[in-house]
């Protein structure tokens, strides 16, 4: 991460000593972690078994052909009534435990939203996964049927192609079904903000401000796009409830990825993924055995639907951790950069502090559980880290600023 021998975010030091939050703010953010964990955990697995249920017996191919059946039974009728069914399958597998999570965050005042809103949204999450999924699913098997043998390689580069256009219309079609955003208005805040992106020689088209507030208390910014579509955004309750000088460390930890390629280094990694996704898919759906346990004649059949989808769950189940891993070094790298661009250690422990409080993070989860599921280093780590590169930079011991509690001596407000 970088040629100096002084310590760095990269380095994951271990927690300091001196504890930065209380014990009973620790004991707040490992109980939203318990209490979120089994339906994190209970939707994955179900979902997981689910899919392997449908894909690895005849069931899905069942599915598929009564579907269709109900539409007519063509060959389009298979396929787009098949994909609609294993989406409206798994996502109804998935309300249970969403509904359940969202209760736990209620208890812990993190929810705004009420349950109608949550619904809403999770209608409008399943008519875009269906907009995306038909068509996708559509084209899938129409390249199958004309080349059996070798359908994989222009499906790869479908694949690929299709994740670089999402993440160029992502902020501009799928973000604003979700929230709105506005311009923020002239002023300091959005003056700083512009400056900062400027001094780090970032172009971006807009600060805009995300109306987070109707869902949750939840603190964040990011920088979304790419190219003319790039904007910083903020949600409304960081702009309310941080210092300005908080927002920004937030918004320079944002810029690190950009000036870092980070978004587009990351379309790139997830084109290549799914090219080698696709590819997978072609070289295991083919088997005789897996087939046959599918209920499907071949792999041009659309009955062999669940059987893609199967495989293609196990394959991102594998690689979450990797990914995770990536993401940890990645969110480090843009905590060095935010670092280095404000020189503002002190202020950058004191936005962790107020991230964490305020999103009831643990604080210091148990590192299986980071290495499995974090993409984010966690809190601690990321303030010893900020103060080990401080200690490098100045050469004074690494210690925390402040009082006894490693806080600054400034008022805070604590959510």
């Amino acid at each position: 991460m970088t040629d100096s021998v002084s310590p760095t975010p990269g380095d994951h030091p271990s927690p300091s000593p001196t504890p930065d939050f209380t014990p009973a703010q620790r004991a707040r953010g490992r109980a939203l972690r318990r209490a979120q964990l089994p339906w994190a955990l209970g939707g994955r697995l179900v979902g997981l078994a689910l899919t392997l249920v449908l894909g690895l017996t005849p069931a899905g191919a069942g599915l598929v052909s009564a579907v269709g059946g109900w539409f007519g039974g063509s060959w389009a009728a298979q396929v787009l009534g098949g994909a609609a069914a294993l989406v409206l399958l798994g996502q109804l597998a998935q309300l249970p435990f969403g509904a359940g999570a969202r209760s736990v965050r209620a208890r812990f005042g993190l929810v705004t939203q009420g349950w109608a809103g949550w619904a809403v949204d999770a209608l409008r999450g399943l008519v875009l996964t269906l907009t995306l999924v038909l068509p996708v699913t559509l084209g899938l098997y129409t390249l199958i049927g004309r080349s059996p043998d070798r359908w994989w390689l222009p499906a790869a580069g479908a694949a690929a192609l299709l994740t670089a256009v999402l993440s160029f219309l992502y902020p501009l079609l799928v973000e604003p079904v979700f929230n709105r955003f506005t311009p923020m208005a002239p002023g300091p805040q959005r003056e700083a903000l512009l400056g900062l992106a400027a001094r780090d020689g970032v172009r971006v088209r807009d600060v805009l401000v995300a109306d987070a507030s109707r869902r949750t208390t939840a603190l964040n910014a990011y920088v979304s796009g790419l190219g003319a579509t790039r904007r910083i955004v903020a949600y409304d309750t960081l702009l309310s409830t941080a210092d300005p000088r908080e927002v920004e460390l937030v918004v320079a930890h944002e810029l690190g990825h950009v000036k870092h390629r980070d978004v587009l280094t990351g379309t790139v990694l997830g084109a290549v993924g799914a090219a080698v996704v696709v590819v997978l898919l072609g070289l295991v759906s083919g088997r005789d055995a897996l087939l046959s346990a599918a209920g499907a004649a071949d792999v041009a059949d659309p009955r062999s639907m669940a059987l893609l989808a199967a495989c293609a769950a196990v394959l991102g189940a594998l690689s979450g951790p990797v990914q995770c891993a990536v993401s940890r070094r990645v969110e480090t790298r843009a905590d060095r950069h935010a670092l280095e661009l404000t020189g503002d250690a002190e202020q950058f422990v004191a936005m962790q502090r107020r991230l964490a409080l305020t999103n009831v993070s643990d604080v210091d989860p148990p590192r299986v559980l980071e290495l499995l599921f974090a993409t984010h280093p966690s809190a601690t780590r990321r303030i010893a880290a900020a103060r080990a590169w401080q200690a490098g930079r100045t050469g004074t011991p690494d210690a925390p600023p402040g009082g006894p509690s490693g806080t600054s001596n400034r008022p805070e407000t604590v959510v």
